[in-house]
């Protein structure tokens, strides 16, 4: 338990901390949109490259990757045929809904709880690799083709030139060759084949990539807790309530169960195998939504309270989770 609680004890420092940083404006006004930019283009693909170069690939595909991945897949999609059908959203703030409901807190969270609770950094690398290479590169796609390119102040609508709606007119081909050009796919495929490799590159070499990647978790974490600030969640008429809630509650709750029952019911999983399924079901949006939904400009809010609030439910869920699988 006290692990869960160091877990969270982290995330509220940071995130305190960038919203202590936003109300002082110490860093100036553009400082959220920089952090942001750093996080995305830099810090993350470091992290992430530096993370799966030092590993190998059967460390990768067991059974926690094969559960981990159809859950998450099954939940953005149920949240994504229900927000249509329901809620009539449009396909880029449903990418961003799917995401908030299935995409977990693997690197920011899930790092702490899988040292301090499972004692195992094993079912971080399958989530990772899977999120970034498989679901998120999905997700930039159709945000690639359903919102504006950058403007030259890296604000949404500056026409076509940088890949954006009306570039994407080239089909799917277009979109999937724009995702994959995204700094975060490139490196964790780089990492991947890294990885592949009967050669693990030295020590010198991973180390400068080591140290920017660091930046990313508490980047990640201070451009939310800044975003917080001047705000507030859930605010009437501003916040997409019904959109959070339904993120929300298939987060918390059905993705926790329905990592259980595929772990259980159809792979066979007992004890510390089945509790990992379920702890990495049940870790909270990633603050990673929030930075590729204010890098495309749509779903932010979405995005932010889905974080907050399912960080927040985490905490109880997980130390329920702890207490009858441990």
């Amino acid at each position: 338990m006290a692990g869960v609680l160091n877990g969270f004890a982290v995330i509220v420092a940071l995130v305190a901390l960038g919203w202590v940083l936003a109300r002082s404006d110490v860093l100036g006004p553009d400082a959220r949109l920089v952090i942001n930019r750093l996080v995305f283009f830099v810090a993350t693909p470091a992290l992430l490259f530096d993370a799966l170069a030092r590993t190998t690939l059967d460390a990768v595909f067991t059974g926690v990757f094969v559960v981990s991945a159809v859950s998450a897949v099954i939940i953005a999609v149920a949240y994504a045929v229900v927000a249509r059908l329901w809620l009539r959203q449009g396909a880029a703030d449903l990418v961003v809904g799917a995401l908030s409901a299935g995409y977990v807190n693997s690197a920011n969270l899930g790092i702490p709880i899988a040292l301090y609770v499972l004692g195992d950094l094993g079912f971080v690398m399958p989530l990772l690799l899977f999120q970034v290479v498989v679901l998120q590169p999905v997700a930039i796609a159709v945000l690639e083709r359903s919102t504006p390119a950058e403007g030259p102040g890296g604000t949404p609508g500056g026409g076509a030139a940088h890949g954006g709606a009306d570039s994407g007119r080239g089909g799917a081909r277009d979109a999937l060759v724009q995702a994959i050009r995204n700094p975060i796919v490139v490196a964790a495929l780089a990492g991947v084949l890294v990885a592949a490799l009967p050669w693990t590159p030295p020590e010198r070499l991973l180390e400068p990539v080591h140290l920017v990647g660091q930046i990313s978790v508490p980047g990640a974490l201070l451009v939310f807790g800044m975003s917080l600030y001047g705000v507030k969640v859930l605010e009437a008429g501003t916040s997409p309530r019904r959109e959070i809630a339904l993120a929300s509650a298939l987060k918390l709750i059905v993705h926790p169960l329905l990592a259980y029952a595929l772990g259980a019911w159809v792979f066979g999983m007992q004890g510390a195998e089945l509790l990992t399924v379920v702890v990495a079901a049940a870790l909270p949006t990633a603050q990673n939504v929030l930075v590729v939904a204010t890098r495309y400009g749509r779903g932010i809010l979405l995005a932010r309270d889905s974080a907050v609030l399912t960080t927040l439910g985490a905490l109880p869920v997980l130390l329920l989770v702890s207490t009858l699988l441990a």
